[in-house]
């Protein structure tokens, strides 16, 4: 979400999305609020501080670690103030932390070199990640009265699997991940965090190409996905989707322009419903298995945009539900 204010973007999230909910994130605030700082700052027993480069390891929790913990901290208070408004608890709510992948590769050992070039600090990071969210969920659902779902963002993942990420000179790239190694340790924080929240994980790639067969076989409930790129998509991704479809999974299908646009809902849903005839599927799975929301984050969204897309994110969910038949 844009902007630095917690107590109104929870309110904006309340009020547009009362059925599925999510804790914002306001990366405008800065170090700690981003993806990174603020996973990190659920990790049980491990820190990090920030330097010229970025994230790294720290002995100890100090400024910049303890800044993630409080703006998590005023975050949860403000989801819960909004909730308390709102007169009842939603019937689920939805929170977003890096997943093990994109973690690893974003933050470095002490040396410089990013945490997935060491097995075991990327062992012990997704093992502190899963203690820390343990925590947090109960939390969250403390406060909210709500089950909570937890999603999994990897936009880092296919880099991670291509071994195109820098090495610390800048001159080479990072060997790259195996499939099975990377499937092992995604599966394992995903079972995981299954059975602290007792519901299936979304797991989030707005790449365009997402590894989409590997994130259903490391145990995915819920696939999120740009959608608008998927025009054009070569027939292996569209196969992956279609056996995805086909075993359960269900779709978060990214399809609301992240930025100011001048749309139709009849626009927005083409993207879904060319995907539906690629693949074969009758067009009421979309209303089955299917979830609209945004293409990708909302941090670079005006305020009277992001009130609109989640609208639209909300009423494209209902026409899915009834589609007019001249769509």
């Amino acid at each position: 979400m844009p902007g630095t204010d917690a107590a109104e973007a929870a309110a904006v999230v309340l009020g547009e999305l009362p059925e599925f909910p999510h804790l914002p994130e306001l990366p405008a605030r800065g170090v700690g609020a981003d993806l990174l700082g603020r996973t990190a700052a659920l990790l049980v027993d491990l820190a990090v501080e920030v330097v010229p480069s970025g994230y790294r390891v720290a002995a100890r929790p100090g400024h910049d670690h303890r800044r993630g913990v409080d703006l998590l901290r005023w975050d949860l208070d403000a989801l819960q103030e909004a909730a308390d408004r709102a007169g009842s608890a939603p019937a689920v709510v939805k929170t977003q932390i890096a997943g093990p992948w994109t973690l690893a590769a974003g933050i470095e050992l002490p040396r410089g070199h990013r945490i997935l070039t060491d097995s075991g600090a990327t062992r012990d990071f997704g093992e502190s990640l899963l203690e820390g969210l343990r925590g947090h969920v109960a939390e969250l659902t403390a406060r909210t009265g709500a089950p909570v779902v937890v999603q999994l963002d990897e936009p880092t993942l296919p880099a991670v699997l291509a071994g195109s990420l820098s090495t610390p000179s800048g001159y080479g790239t990072v060997a790259p991940v195996h499939e099975p190694e990377a499937r092992e340790l995604l599966s394992r924080i995903i079972t995981g965090a299954r059975e602290i929240t007792g519901n299936p994980v979304v797991v989030h790639c707005c790449a365009t190409r997402p590894p989409v067969a590997l994130l259903r076989e490391a145990g995915a409930g819920a696939l999120s996905i740009d959608a608008t790129r998927l025009d054009g998509a070569p027939a292996a991704l569209l196969d992956e989707l279609g056996e995805a479809w086909d075993s359960g999974v269900a779709l978060l299908l990214g399809l609301v322009p992240a930025t100011d646009a001048r749309v139709t809902l009849r626009d927005l849903a083409g993207p879904a419903l060319r995907l539906t005839g690629r693949l074969g599927f009758n067009r009421s799975t979309l209303a089955q298995r299917a979830v609209p929301t945004p293409a990708c984050g909302l941090a670079g969204a005006s305020a009277d945009w992001v009130r609109r897309a989640l609208a639209l994110t909300r009423d494209l969910g209902r026409a899915f539900a009834e589609l007019p038949e001249d769509w």
